[in-house]
């Protein structure tokens, strides 16, 4: 399935369910991420590096959030496997990430890289998609996913917007350097428009 349709069934997957709730948000923002990463591969120019600049930012939050308000709810109605599998993919993006956060996004590099990378997130969104939204729908509540939605929209404000590999991936520490990181990224951020 090419990326535009798998992001339109996530929409409808997504309008499916009631609004605020954790599955829906996330839904919602791989459509998001889906689209991004079309946007990077075909725009130019400073419009490819606005883009990316997006991409990298909304990818650093959604993980992070993700760690921190779903995955330890996946733990138990997921597995704990399933859980640590999502988590260590996501330390493997952060890393990814960062390595195309310093490269020319004109080059045949970037260009390489990030469809490699395109193609891992996909995967990555699918694993959830198929293993841990559906256990969390079964086995929670409309009103816990309602509060988890409300949790992961706290976690991203406080969630850094640059992707940081040495908590990606391990939620303990994330929240202790979570905001703090998102502080400086914020302000990195400021400086550099």
């Amino acid at each position: 399935m090419m990326s535009s349709a798998k992001a339109e069934a996530e929409r409808k997957a997504a309008a499916q369910l009631p609004h605020g709730d954790i599955v829906a948000l996330l839904l919602e923002q791989h459509a998001r991420i889906r689209g991004l990463f079309e946007q990077v591969t075909q725009a130019q120019g400073a419009d490819k590096q606005h883009a990316f600049d997006e991409l990298r930012a909304l990818l650093a939050v959604h993980e992070a959030a993700e760690e921190l308000v779903l995955r330890p709810v996946a733990k138990k109605t997921a597995g704990e496997k399933e859980a640590e599998a999502r988590n260590a993919e996501e330390a493997e993006a952060a890393k990814v990430l960062k390595e195309l956060e310093g490269m020319d996004v004109a080059s045949p590099e970037f260009a390489t890289a990030i469809a490699e990378f395109e193609q891992s997130v996909s995967d990555h969104a699918g694993h959830e998609e198929t293993e841990e939204f559906p256990a969390i729908v079964d086995q929670c509540t409309a009103e816990q996913r309602q509060d988890m939605g409300k949790l992961l929209r706290k976690a991203e404000d406080l969630a850094p917007s640059h992707p940081h590999p040495t908590a990606a991936g391990k939620p303990a520490a994330l929240a202790l350097t979570g905001p703090f990181a998102a502080m400086m990224d914020k302000a990195r951020d400021a400086m550099s428009h």
